[in-house]
Parts: structure tokens; sequence; C-alpha cells
């Protein structure tokens, strides 16, 4: 591991404002049971049948050349944060114009501009996860569930809002929006767990338009639930 590479969950390091190690505040215990949910859901095997047939359908899709374009190659890096963009800043887009007297309307079309940018976002993102590591793998399922309820929540906030019930609609995209928060922490440290991998494993290079990690090749992965080695940014 680079030397230079500090451990996000190492809290000995550099404590934020208000923590005491012999006195560890609400954010401190909120963090530490958030960090062990996270590391159980990667230590479990509970998921492993779900992983493999999940990873071989999505394998199987046949997209073609599409398969590069949605994994990011031409890009140099993953286009699945790019596209999780478009729906997560018009649903907090919406939540702002709702705050707003008279931006009933405007929360309207965002969230529904939203619910329209979901498909790419969720197209790239199962691409990505089919080629994560098996710890990874586990915590992304977790993120798809996660995924699922804020669309089941922002397709209920558009259904009311259109329906001319505008509060039980604010009230689904709050919802909605909690959903999101931790689909985002959860995508967060998948990807945090892929930054630390590659640092450690290779530096990243960038040949012919498609991404390569150097010094990170399949065989340095542990094996998968189906038997099978991980991959990061190799084309399959």
């Amino acid at each position: 591991m680079n030397t230079h590479t500090r451990d996000a969950f190492d809290r000995s390091a550099e404590p934020w404002p208000g923590h005491s190690p012999g006195h560890p505040s609400a954010l401190d215990k909120a963090s530490a049971r958030w960090l062990a949910a996270v590391t159980g859901i990667e230590a479990s095997s509970a998921l492993d049948p779900a992983v493999r047939v999940l990873r071989r359908a999505v394998r199987a899709l046949p997209l073609g050349r599409a398969r590069g374009l949605l994994r990011g190659e031409p890009l140099g890096h993953p286009a699945h944060p790019l596209l999780v963009e478009v729906p997560m800043g018009c649903w907090l887009s919406a939540g702002v114009a709702d705050a707003v007297p008279g931006g009933q309307r405007a929360a309207t079309v965002l969230t529904a501009v939203g619910l329209a940018g979901v498909a790419p976002a969720a197209v790239s993102g199962w691409v990505d996860w089919a080629d994560l590591p098996p710890r990874q793998a586990r915590v992304g399922l977790t993120h798809v569930v996660a995924n699922l309820a804020a669309v089941s929540c922002y397709s209920a906030s558009l259904v009311a809002r259109l329906r001319g019930r505008p509060v039980k609609g604010r009230l689904w995209s709050l919802a909605g929006m909690t959903a999101v928060a931790a689909s985002g922490a959860l995508g967060g440290h998948i990807a945090y767990r892929r930054y630390q991998e590659a640092d450690g494993a290779g530096a990243a290079a960038v040949t012919g338009g498609k991404a390569v990690r150097t010094g990170v090749t399949p065989d340095a992965r542990p094996p998968g639930p189906d038997g099978a080695r991980g991959t990061y940014g190799s084309h399959t």
C-alpha cells in the first residue's frame, strides 16, 4: 500500500472536530455502527448465491461494444458516477424547489427527469458491478436495494404530484432522498475500496482508449463466489 495513502477508516490519524478518544461523540458512535454494518456485509457470504446468479446474467447480456461505453472506456474511468448525477441532481433540486413558494411545477418536472435518468445509470452500474471483487460485490447488492427504494419513493412522489397531492408528493420525496443518501454512502464505500486496491497494486494507465490497471491482474484477485478471479478495469 502506498504509504502516502491514509486509510479513511483510521480514526486515530486526524480526529474530526469534537472528537475525543476518551469520550466518543454521537457522530463517533454512529460512524462506528455504520462501518461495522458495511464491514459485516463485506465479510458475509450469505449474498454469494445471488452474486453468482446476477453476475452471470449481467455478463451474458448481448451488449457488444455498448459494454465498453457503459463502463466508461472512452473516458478512461467508470461512467456510472457521471450518469448518477442526473437522477441525484434532479431529485435534490426537486427538494429545493419544494421549499420555494410556487416551485411545485418545477419539482414535478425535476422528479420526472430524475426517474428518466435512472435507466442508463442503472445499466452502467450493473456492468461495473459484474466485475467487482466478492467483498465489493456484496456491498453492491445492498447499494442496489437502496437504489430500488429510492426509485420506488420518487415514483410514488411523481404519481402523488400528478394527482394534485403535493404534500404527499413531498413526503415521498423526503423518503426517497433518505434512500439516496444511504445508496450514495454505500457507493462511496465501494469506490474507496476500489481506489485502495488500485493504489496498492499498481498505477492506472490508459492504453488504446481503454482503462487498464497496471499491476492488477485477474490472478492477483481472490477467487469470487463463482470460483472465477475478480477483475478491475478489463474488458470481457
